[in-house]
This record gives structure tokens, sequence and C-alpha cells, in this order.
């Protein structure tokens, strides 16, 4: 990874990076993001897809190698598809990623599936919702958010005027958490596709 990072940086036009399944670690992970900040002239159809298992391998835990993404992520104002899916950020790791994810205007999609952020994760996340105000599709499923994060979530969903596509299955939000956001489906005008599979909303 470290001889790859070497030239990423000087790849001012790239606009995908797919480096899913590879286990680069967090030290990879470390040396990969100390040069995105370098690939500032991306293209508006910027793509960024971080599936790099963070954590597991060199000790360093998933919130750790997403506080290493979130010191670069500032600078790539052009981002607009971020792609974290299954890298055990838990709560930790999703609050140094709100941090900075205000400051992806373009911010189109954004996936954070199967890393256990939890009730705490997702206030965190919702904090920073209302700033990506262009956001259309956002992926949270198997997070284990519960009644209370779908609370926090759902007071910040209306303000999501973009968003189109929801995903929050298998995040046992159980029928407290589906009555909460329940309250908010309406001020989704735009939303077309919500999956609550797997969430055990009967009554």
């Amino acid at each position: 990874m470290g001889r790859l990072a070497e030239v990423l940086g000087e790849c001012k036009a790239l606009t995908y990076l797919d480096l899913e399944s590879n286990y680069i670690g967090a030290e990879g992970a470390g040396r990969l993001v100390g040069v995105l900040g370098s690939c500032t002239q991306c293209a508006d159809s910027s793509q960024l897809v971080g599936k790099c298992h963070w954590g597991g391998r060199d000790g360093e835990s998933g919130g750790e190698g997403a506080g290493r993404l979130a010191g670069v992520m500032g600078s790539c104002t052009a981002l607009t598809h971020l792609n974290l899916w299954e890298n055990a950020i838990g709560a930790e790791g999703m609050g140094r990623l709100a941090e900075v994810l205000g400051e992806c205007k373009a911010l189109t999609y954004l996936d954070l599936a199967l890393n256990d952020i939890g009730a705490e994760g997702a206030g965190r996340l919702a904090g920073v919702l209302g700033s990506c105000m262009v956001l259309t599709n956002l992926r949270l499923s198997g997070n284990a958010i519960g009644a209370e994060g779908m609370g926090r979530l759902a007071e910040v969903l209306g303000s999501c005027k973009a968003l189109a596509r929801l995903d929050l299955g298998c995040n046992g939000i159980g029928l407290e958490g589906a009555g909460r956001l329940s309250w908010v489906l309406e001020e989704c005008q735009g939303l077309a596709h919500l999956n609550l599979f797997f969430n055990k909303i009967d009554d």
C-alpha cells in the first residue's frame, strides 16, 4: 500500500478509487489518506469507495482508521460518492467522520452499512446530516441504531430534501423506532425507496 500511496498523490484527476476486500489495514489506510488530500482537482463526479477493512490485522481500531480518513476528507470538496461499507468504524469513528462530512457539500451517496455505529453513532451522524443538502442515497443497514438512534435521525431527516433512497434495514428499531420515523416521513417528499427489512416493527 505504501508504494501505491506514494504515487496516488500525483493522480490529480482521480475520480474513482475502489480498494474493496484488500485488507490494507490501518497502516495502509493511514498511508492512503495521507495522500488523498492531494487529489483536490477531482471532477464533479468524484467518487471514493473506501472499503478498506480497517482494524483487525495490525491492532488499530476502525474508529482510529476513520479518524485518519477524516483528516483528509475536508480536502475532497468535490467528493460525491463515499462508500465505507463494513469497516467496523463504530460510534467513535462515526464521530470523527461527522466532523468533516459537513464540508463535503457535493456528497450525494453515503454508504455506512455494517459499521456498528449504534445509537450514539447515529446521533453523531444526525448532527451533520442537515449540512448534506444534496445527499440522495443514505445506507445505514446493519448498524444496531435501535429506537433511540432512529429518533435522533428522524429529527433531521426532514431537512434532507434531496434524499431519495434510505436504507435502515436490520437495525432493530422496533415499533417505537418505526413510530419516530413515521413522524418525519411526510416531510421527505422526494423519498422514493425506503428499506426497513428485519427491524421487528410488527405490532
